[in-house]
């Protein structure tokens, strides 16, 4: 899935639904999830309205103010049977950078990991901002070539090389190669 089939695929009706269940769990008011995640409340307000549409950084920001991973927030109701062929499921795009992550499966309740397909593109890097405490990222890289891992000290990997690496601290993912395919793992441990 490319970056531009990504914008207009992220899934708004399961992103809507989620924010506001999830917001109201955690008995937090419109204003304070918008300012513990760094986003304009009339965004928070439109993303629960099931308008707008949500760059990665976005969902992440919210998923730490509500204390749920990322995956939460994108993905709908699965069968129990689930097959995702190439170039479905839920995808969303970074806004700074040629980066796309489409989520596989996530954690059922009292699960502690979610699986997400990775395309991404040389150019800028994706830098991600520390995740929920205890985070682990697992990625194999499928083609291409890519420095992985802790902003200050990321890996150079080839097809079929893995890295572990601490989620709750900055990192980053940058392409090195056209092309670039990888299935990351985030463990919540």
């Amino acid at each position: 899935m490319t970056h531009e089939e990504a914008r207009g695929g992220a899934p708004l009706e399961a992103i809507a639904e989620a924010l506001r269940r999830q917001r109201v769990r955690s008995g937090l008011s419109l204003t304070e999830v918008a300012r513990r995640a760094g986003v304009a409340k009339s965004t928070l307000s439109q993303l629960e309205a099931g308008t707008g549409n949500p760059s990665v950084e976005t969902l992440w920001a919210l998923g730490v103010a509500l204390d749920v991973p990322f995956s939460r927030l994108v993905e709908p109701q699965r069968p129990r049977v689930q097959v995702i062929r190439a170039g479905e499921g839920p995808a969303v795009a970074s806004e700074r950078a040629d980066y796309v992550a489409t989520l596989l499966a996530s954690c059922p309740p009292n699960a502690r990991r979610d699986i997400y397909l990775i395309t991404v593109e040389p150019g800028a890097p994706r830098e991600s901002e520390p995740h929920m405490p205890g985070v682990v990222e697992h990625v194999v890289l499928c083609s291409g070539r890519a420095l992985i891992g802790v902003t200050t000290d990321p890996v150079e990997l080839a097809p079929g090389d893995y890295v572990a690496y601490p989620g709750d601290l900055p990192h980053v993912f940058h392409a090195l190669r056209p092309g670039t395919v990888a299935v990351l793992v985030s463990e919540h441990v």
